[in-house]
């Protein structure tokens, strides 16, 4: 079980780290401002259980036809928080490399690139993007909790350590907080 979530950690090379790491500052910082510190954490653990769940079920029927990549590092989370984020953005176009696009097809566009990034599975990417749509068009609701409860979680062990330690940006949970923080 233990596996569903720490195959985000897997990395084979220095470039599909570097991809990684990359992915993870520019996609999850974003969407860790929008929604808080708490909330980031909860959902990234959630986002990897989801898309692990959902590479395991697509890959019994997919292994049939084809060899499939094993899931490997944080990109498949990366893709759910990018889904997340488009299909929740109030914006209809948007620039992707110099063309206005509609918003809903960039995450799509971006997993016909991830493509190409070696040891990348392309079925687990797809994974955390659908798990990520899924949660942003509201099908994942029981993975919501209220901004009182992550303002509560600010308070306790780990969160008010993250709190302290300074050179590191903590988002507070509630959005009165959050806009505080910014100004």
């Amino acid at each position: 079980v233990h596996r569903l979530v720490t195959y985000i950690f897997v990395y084979e090379d220095l470039i599909s780290l570097t991809c990684g790491a990359i992915i993870i500052w520019y996609f999850a910082g974003s969407f860790e401002k929008n929604v808080g510190t708490v909330k980031h954490c909860f959902l990234t653990v959630a986002f990897a259980v989801l898309s692990a769940l959902l590479y395991l079920l697509i890959e019994t029927i997919v292994s049939k036809v084809s060899e499939v990549e094993d899931a490997k590092g944080f990109m498949p989370v990366a893709f759910a928080t990018l889904g997340v984020s488009t299909t929740r953005s109030r914006m209809k176009r948007m620039l992707f490399f110099g063309v206005r696009v509609p918003v809903v097809l960039v995450p799509w566009f971006m997993l016909c690139i991830a493509w190409f990034i070696p040891r990348s599975s392309l079925l687990s990417n797809l994974s955390g993007l659908l798990a990520g749509e899924a949660y942003g068009l509201g099908y994942c609701f029981c993975l919501d909790f209220s901004e009182s409860v992550c303002s509560k979680l600010d308070r306790v062990f780990p969160f008010r350590l993250l709190k302290r330690i300074p050179g590191l940006k903590y988002i507070p949970g509630s959005l009165a907080e959050r806009r505080a923080f910014e100004s």
